[in-house]
C-alpha cells in the first residue's frame, strides 16, 4: 500500500486533520512554532494537541510534514497562486469606465504597433477593446502589486480555522474511504475521483457495511473486480454502471460512455453478475428498457453468445433490443393513473417504496385520499433512505402556497426555471406527521446536545453532486451571516487557448428586478468597485469586486462568473471563486488568505456560474449558496444579457424553503437529547460550523464536512 505526499495533502485539505507522524522522536518545538506562525498568515492554526505531537518529532520529519500541511491549507483557501489585479492600487484609484477606455485608446494611438488599426476603428465608431495594447493585460508584476499595498492589519473578525491531530495516515485514509463509500448522498466529481483512489488502496481492508449510492458502488466494484474479488450488484443497471466505470466513463449514466473492449475475465464476471441478478429477480429486467442503447453497446462488448450457460444474462440484451417486452412498474402505475385508479397506483407502488415516496405529490394531485396515502407512506418509509425522506419533507414545505417559480437543477448544477402553475396540496399535515415521526425514530440518541446557533440555518445535505470542493462550502439554500465589507474574487488559468472570464455583480430589488450591475463595462456603482478586466490567462488571472454592503440600497447582490471567450469551467487548468470579509479599517493586498470566508471550485458545462447570492434580511446581510450554472452563449457572455435569467433563478432560490439544521436539532431533542449543564465536563454531541478545541473528552463533533454522518448514523 503506497501513500504519496499528494494523498496526504488531500486528506489534510479534506478533513482538516493532520495524520499522526510515525518517524523518529526528537525536539521540533521551534519547527512547530514556525509552522503555527506560517498557518496564521493563511487563517489556520494548529490545535494544542497537534502542536504537542509535532514538537515531539525529529525536526526534519516535522519540517517535511509542515510543508505538506501549509501546501494543503494554502490550496484550500486559494493562496497557492498569485492574485494580481489590473489596477495596481485596487480598490483605490479605479477610474470611471469611460475615462479608462479613453486613456487606453489614447495610448494605442501613440503606439506604432496599434496606431493605424485603432485609428481605422475610430473612423467606424466601433472600437475592439482587445486591440488596445493596454487593455486586459497586466501592466505591472505581482511584486509591484505587493509593493503598492501595506501589510494587512489583523482584526478579531479574521477567520481562524483549527487543524486537529488525526490518527495514522493509513487509518485516516481508510476512515475517509469508508465515509465516502458509505455516504448516503451522491458525491461530487472530485469526491468520486478521491473515492476511486482510496478504493484501490483499501480494497483488501474492512469495507463499509453498506454502499447505498449506486454510483459509489460502481467505483468500489471496479476496484474489487480488478483485484479479482466478487462485486456487489443487485440490478442489471448496477452491472452497466460497473462497465462504465471500467471504461472510465460516467457511472451516473447521464452522459454516454464509450465502452471499452474488456479482458475475458472481466467479461465473464459481468455476464455472471447479470445472470445472477436476473435469475434471482426476473422482474428486474424491467429496468433495462430505460437504458436500452447502453445495454446494446454492453452486449457488443461482452459477447454473451460465447457463454451459453448464462442464458438469463442474454435476456437482458433481448429486452434492450426490443425482442422481449417487459412492462415496468412505472408503466403499470401510469396506466392506473390514466384510468383514474389512484388506489391501484398506490397499491402497485407499495412494492417499490422509493418510487412511492417520490410519487407522493403526483398521487395527491391525482386525487389520493390523504389519510390512506399517509398510511401507505408509513408502511413504505422503513425501506426508504433517510435522504429521500428528508427530500420529500423539504418538498412538502414548498407546496402549501400557489404561484411562485420552480427551479430545476441537474446533477451538474445546470438550472432552468419555470412558473409554478400547480395548485397547493391538501392533506400535507398528515404526511408531515408520518415523516417527522419516522425521521425522529431514525435520529441517533446523542445524550447531551450542544448546537452552535450559526449552523442552524445551514441546509440539510441531501446531495453532494452539484456541491464543489473548497473552503466554507455549504449545501444549496444554506444561509450564512455576513459583515458589511465583502470582496468577491475569481481566479482562472487557461490550458490551451486564450480564455477570458468576467466577474460581475447584478443588483436586484425586492421584486427581483435589476437595479444595476458592476462588470468590466461598469467598473464602479454605489459602493461597489471592480478591479479591472483581464482578457487572457496563460500564467493565471484574477478579478475582484469590492462591496460596501452598508452603502447599497439593493435587496439582493448576485455575483456571477461569465465565460466570455475560450475554455469552459471544465476545460481550464484551474478556476475558483470565493469571497473575503474584512472590517472597514483593513486594507492589505487585493487577496488576503486569512480573510477568505469561502472558496469554491467552479465546474460544469455551463458558460455562466452563479455560486451564491447575498440577501439583505432583518438583522443584516446573509449569503445563500446557489451552486447553479446557466447555459449561456458559446461566446461573449455579459452580465447585461443574463440579468433576466439570473433574476428568475435568484427568485426561485430565495423564495424556496429549505430544511435546515434546526429541523434536525428538533428531531434530536424529540428523540431524547438534552442540553448540557453549564460548565459540565461530561461528553457532548456538538453540531457547529467548526469543531472547537475545548470540547470535553469523549465528545463527538458534527460540522458541515461530516454532517451527513449524523443522518446515516440513524
Amino acid at each position: 500500500m503506497e501513500f504519496g505526499g499528494n494523498l496526504r495533502q488531500a486528506l489534510i485539505a479534506k478533513t482538516l486533520r493532520v495524520p499522526a507522524l510515525t518517524g523518529p522522536a526528537g525536539d521540533a518545538s521551534a519547527v512547530a512554532r514556525q509552522l503555527d506562525v506560517a498557518l496564521l498568515s493563511v487563517g489556520f492554526k494548529c490545535s494544542r494537541e497537534l502542536l504537542v505531537h509535532l514538537a515531539a518529532q525529529h525536526p526534519v520529519v516535522a519540517r517535511q510534514a509542515g510543508e505538506v500541511v501549509v501546501a494543503a491549507v494554502r490550496e484550500r483557501v486559494g493562496d497557492h497562486v498569485e492574485h494580481n489585479s489590473y489596477f495596481v492600487r485596487f480598490p483605490r484609484d479605479v477610474p470611471d469606465t469611460l475615462d479608462f477606455w479613453v486613456r487606453c485608446i489614447a495610448d494605442a494611438l501613440t503606439d506604432p504597433r496599434s496606431a493605424s488599426n485603432v485609428a481605422g476603428q475610430l473612423s467606424t465608431g466601433v472600437i475592439n477593446l482587445l486591440d488596445l495594447p493596454r487593455y486586459g493585460r497586466y501592466q505591472h508584476t505581482y511584486e509591484e502589486l505587493l509593493a503598492a499595498h501595506d501589510e494587512l492589519v489583523p482584526a478579531l473578525e479574521d477567520r481562524l480555522t483549527l487543524l486537529h491531530l488525526g490518527r495514522s495516515l493509513v487509518e485516516e485514509s481508510h476512515a475517509l474511504y469508508v465515509t465516502l463509500a458509505g455516504r448516503g448522498i451522491p458525491l461530487s466529481e472530485p469526491d468520486l475521483a478521491l473515492l476511486a483512489t482510496l478504493a484501490d488502496l483499501h480494497v483488501n481492508d474492512a469495507q463499509p457495511d453498506e454502499i447505498p449510492v449506486r454510483e459509489n458502488r460502481a467505483i468500489v466494484n471496479r476496484s474489487r473486480l480488478r483485484h479479482g474479488l466478487t462485486v456487489d450488484v443487485d440490478t442489471p443497471v448496477d452491472v452497466l454502471r460497473l462497465a462504465c466505470a471500467l471504461s472510465d466513463g460516467d457511472v451516473s449514466l447521464r452522459t454516454p460512455t464509450w465502452l471499452r473492449s474488456l479482458p475475458r475475465a472481466q467479461r465473464r464476471a459481468l455476464l455472471a453478475a447479470l445472470d445472477g441478478v436476473v435469475r434471482e429477480s426476473p422482474g428486474k429486467l424491467a429496468d433495462v428498457a430505460r437504458f436500452a442503447e447502453p445495454f446494446k453497446r454492453l452486449g457488443e462488448r461482452l459477447h454473451p453468445h460465447e457463454y451459453p450457460r448464462w442464458d438469463a444474462a442474454r435476456e437482458v440484451f433481448a429486452v434492450a433490443r426490443g425482442e422481449r417486452k417487459v412492462r415496468s412498474l412505472a408503466a403499470r402505475v401510469e396506466l392506473a393513473l390514466a384510468d383514474g385508479r389512484v388506489d391501484q397506483a398506490i397499491a402497485d407502488l407499495s412494492h417499490a417504496p422509493g418510487m412511492l415516496v417520490r410519487a407522493v405529490d403526483r398521487l395527491l394531485r391525482a386525487g389520493a385520499e390523504p389519510v390512506a396515502l399517509a398510511e401507505a407512506l408509513r408502511a413504505a418509509a422503513p425501506a426508504v433512505s433517510t435522504r429521500v425522506l428528508l427530500s420529500l419533507r423539504e418538498h412538502l414545505l414548498n407546496r402549501d402556497e400557489p404561484g411562485g417559480v420552480r427551479v430545476f437543477v441537474n446533477q451538474g448544477g445546470r438550472a432552468w426555471v419555470t412558473a409554478d402553475a400547480r395548485e397547493p396540496l391538501n392533506g400535507v399535515a398528515a404526511l408531515d406527521a408520518v415523516l417527522d415521526g419516522t425521521l425522529t425514530a431514525r435520529m441517533p440518541r446523542v445524550g447531551r446536545l450542544l448546537v452552535d446557533p450559526a449552523i442552524r440555518t445551514v441546509a440539510v445535505p441531501l446531495s453532494g453532486k452539484a456541491r464543489p470542493d473548497g473552503l466554507g462550502i455549504l449545501p444549496r439554500g444554506s444561509l450564512l451571516a455576513l459583515g458589511e465589507r465583502v470582496r468577491f474574487f475569481v481566479y482562472w488559468k487557461e490550458r490551451a487557448q486564450r480564455t477570458d472570464y468576467d466577474l460581475s455583480v447584478v443588483l436586484l430589488d425586492d421584486e427581483f428586478r435589476s437595479t444595476g450591475w458592476v462588470s468590466y463595462t461598469n467598473l464602479k456603482e454605489h459602493g461597489i468597485v471592480h478591479s479591472g478586466d483581464i482578457t487572457e490567462s496563460p500564467a493565471g488571472a484574477s478579478e475582484f469586486i469590492d462591496l460596501d454592503l452598508a452603502a447599497l440600497s439593493a435587496r439582493y447582490v448576485v455575483p456571477q462568473v461569465n465565460v466570455y471567450a475560450g475554455e469552459g469551467f471544465d476545460a481550464v487548468e484551474e478556476v475558483f471563486f470565493g469571497w473575503m470579509q474584512r472590517t472597514g479599517e483593513q486594507e492589505g493586498r487585493p487577496f488576503e488568505p486569512r480573510l477568505v470566508r469561502a472558496k469554491s471550485e467552479l465546474f460544469g458545462a455551463g458558460r455562466v456560474s452563479l455560486p451564491v447570492l447575498f440577501e439583505r434580511r432583518p438583522g443584516g446581510w446573509r449569503a445563500k449558496w446557489m451552486h447553479l450554472n446557466l447555459t449561456g452563449r458559446p461566446h461573449f457572455n455579459q452580465v447585461e444579457a443574463n440579468r433576466l435569467s439570473t433574476s428568475l433563478l435568484v427568485r426561485g432560490i430565495a423564495e424556496r424553503r429549505y430544511l435546515q439544521v434546526d429541523y434536525l436539532e428538533s428531531l434530536l431533542y424529540a428523540n431524547g437529547a438534552v442540553a448540557p449543564e453549564p460548565g459540565s465536563a461530561e461528553p457532548v454531541t456538538f453540531v457547529g460550523l467548526e469543531r472547537p478545541e475545548e470540547l470535553p473528552a469523549g465528545s463527538t463533533a458534527f460540522t458541515p464536512a461530516n454532517l451527513h454522518e449524523l443522518l446515516s448514523s440513524a
